[in-house]
């Protein structure tokens, strides 16, 4: 019974995995670029929302949507400002610009924020711990769980059903083509930064909520969200879902069954077993080109 109750807890937990995890398999499927500064922004959208409930006292349902529409802010100025300068450079300058940015969102959080902890007022979201048998779980996460999901619904149908979608498909696959067929691949990229940054924001919310905000180690939390991408693969969304509830769940067991240390860094062994045997991921492409 322990064991079904570290999993449970590990697959609810490894929701917000996914959601920082998809974050990053959105800028890189659409342009090549793996986003270093992606737990600083993470972090960011969760200083937004604890600013419109504690600073500005809004309810939820008023914050979260103002958090969101920040982030949009955020994601359209660093490609506009940061990364489209650099479209032409080496792939090189364009992740040590992404490394810079991480300092420069840190600095910002440092100055506005401060460094000390802040938590969001613990009844923010409804509901109390739910006992099924033995098992329990918070409502913390049972809420990052199913908003985890609603965010994957809604990328679905946003991939599946929208013109925007269907050019963002298009220009992950081949952006000489897309361009060839008219599509304006600057409008995609500023288009997918906006949506990374959403949901990395939605995970900021769920991580601040559940433990506390800090521009120290909020985004060293997104750290984990890496072997996730890499377990599922760069460039799949159904990928960052599943490697971010493995990641939980293996989180969960070994650092509730063997030692909670041995927990925090079982990510990153799983990290390095699937760059030795299957460095392109589970649901990741592997591409041949020819020479």
């Amino acid at each position: 019974m322990l064991t079904m109750q570290f999993l449970v807890t590990g697959i609810l937990t490894g929701g917000i995995y996914a959601l920082v995890a998809v974050s990053i398999v959105l800028i890189y499927k659409a342009t090549r670029i793996f986003n270093f500064a992606v737990g600083e922004m993470l972090a960011l959208g969760g200083y937004f929302c604890y600013s419109f409930v504690v600073w500005g006292g809004l309810p939820l349902w008023i914050s979260l949507p103002g958090a969101l529409v920040m982030a949009v802010i955020v994601g359209a100025l660093v490609e506009r400002l940061v990364l489209r300068p650099l479209l032409s450079q080496p792939l090189l300058t364009i992740i040590m610009a992404t490394l810079a940015l991480s300092v420069l969102l840190k600095g910002i959080m440092l100055m506005v924020w401060t460094g000390y902890d802040v938590g969001f007022p613990k009844n923010l979201l409804p509901g109390k711990t739910v006992l099924v048998g033995m098992i329990a779980m918070s409502h913390e996460l049972l809420w990052a769980f199913g908003i985890t999901l609603v965010a994957f619904a809604g990328l679905a149908y946003f991939f599946m059903k929208t013109r925007t979608g269907l050019k963002m498909r298009g220009v992950s696959e081949d952006h000489e083509l897309s361009m060839a067929c008219g599509v304006n691949i600057v409008t995609i990229f500023a288009v997918t930064w906006m949506l990374a940054a959403v949901m990395g924001t939605l995970a900021g919310f769920l991580m601040g909520y559940r433990l506390a905000l800090a521009p120290s180690y909020t985004p060293l939390l997104a750290l984990k969200a890496f072997p996730a991408v890499i377990f599922g693969g760069l460039e799949s969304i159904p990928g960052a879902l599943i490697g971010g509830l493995l990641i939980g769940v293996i989180e969960g067991l070994v650092g509730g069954l063997i030692d909670p240390n041995l927990g925090e860094v079982s990510a990153y062994i799983l990290l390095l077993l699937v760059l030795i045997f299957k460095p392109e991921g589970l649901f990741g492409l592997k591409r041949i080109e020819r020479v």
